[in-house]
């Protein structure tokens, strides 16, 4: 396998490799010297046609502590708002011998069309594309729940059995559908909840339990985890819920919810968090919170992404 385009193509082998291999780059992380040789002498290029400071960041700290050259490049203010193509983006990245192309797109599929095209010779690793997919937000999702629901025992382990309600805007998520894809993969059992307006079309053929009431879910299924979802406001051209504080009353993690939960159950946001919509902000900053190991763990999973697929190790996701 030469690229990361989506969960849904990982086996569950696959996958434990990446966990597996993100635990020694975590381990790499609490050096002194926070750096391997590895990537030396690679070129990884940031393409990035949508915004996102922290994916961008994490990505571009991933390939410096793995000693590759690291070019970034924005949409924003280059050619490419002039009405460049991506194939020519493309081919003018090939021109510069990159050895990797991280991507993402307000496009579904373009990593993909970009990785099965001609137009360049690179490993190619998706950012988020569009409403598709988002893989190593799963994959850091799934390191961060490994870690703490099996601590200092989580090498070589899957997620079975682990129950994983995640909640808020299914609709426009990538994040929830890579999620789902990857977590089935390992085991765990998924729930969506979401106002109707909020699920997507042809939901009931996916792998997940589906449900409008996030107290009474949170109730019979006992979650080990609690997947909060950012409301993706900038992708709404209508109205799909009343208003903020109707939306905080019915889906939002409020206090009262969080004592309600296990004492063992855990608080997941991808981020950027809106305090007092979809969580509060006693429970952002709770210690069932996971929501700062996300951000650290990213690092570790997009080393193991990068290593993987970039360093001659690409058999082991063969």
């Amino acid at each position: 396998m030469r690229h990361l385009l989506s969960t849904r193509d990982l086996t569950r082998d696959q996958a434990i490799r990446i966990l597996d291999v993100a635990e020694d780059m975590a381990d790499v992380q609490n050096r002194e010297v926070k750096k391997l040789p590895t990537l030396r002498g690679k070129t990884v290029v940031n393409l990035f046609f949508e915004d996102s400071t922290r994916t961008r960041i994490s990505f571009e700290a991933a390939a410096k502590r793995l000693s590759a050259d690291v070019i970034t490049f924005s949409a924003k203010g280059s050619s490419v708002s002039k009405g460049e193509s991506l194939k020519d983006t493309a081919q003018t990245l090939a021109a510069m011998g990159a050895d990797g192309v991280v991507i993402r797109h307000h496009a579904s599929g373009a990593p993909q069309v970009l990785a099965q095209s001609d137009w360049i010779d690179a490993g190619v690793v998706n950012a988020g594309d569009g409403t598709h997919e988002h893989p190593t937000q799963a994959l850091l999702d799934a390191f961060t729940m490994r870690r703490r629901l099996h601590p200092g025992s989580s090498r070589g382990r899957d997620l079975d059995g682990v129950r994983v309600v995640i909640v808020g805007d299914i609709l426009h998520s990538r994040v929830a559908r890579s999620n789902l894809w990857l977590l089935r993969t390992l085991g765990a059992e998924v729930t969506f909840v979401a106002p109707a307006t909020l699920v997507p079309f042809g939901v009931g053929s996916w792998p997940a339990e589906v449900s409008f009431d996030l107290d009474e879910t949170l109730r019979s299924t006992r979650p080990d985890v609690l997947m909060m979802l950012r409301i993706q406001s900038e992708r709404m051209n209508a109205a799909y819920f009343p208003n903020a504080r109707e939306y905080a009353r019915q889906w939002g993690l409020d206090d009262e919810r969080l004592t309600a939960l296990g004492p063992d159950s855990i608080v997941m946001h991808p981020g950027p968090m809106n305090r007092g919509l979809e969580i509060s902000a006693a429970a952002a900053d709770s210690a069932q919170s996971t929501v700062l190991e996300q951000v650290a763990n990213g690092v570790s999973i997009r080393m193991a992404v990068l290593y993987l697929l970039l360093s001659g190790e690409r058999e082991a996701l063969a």
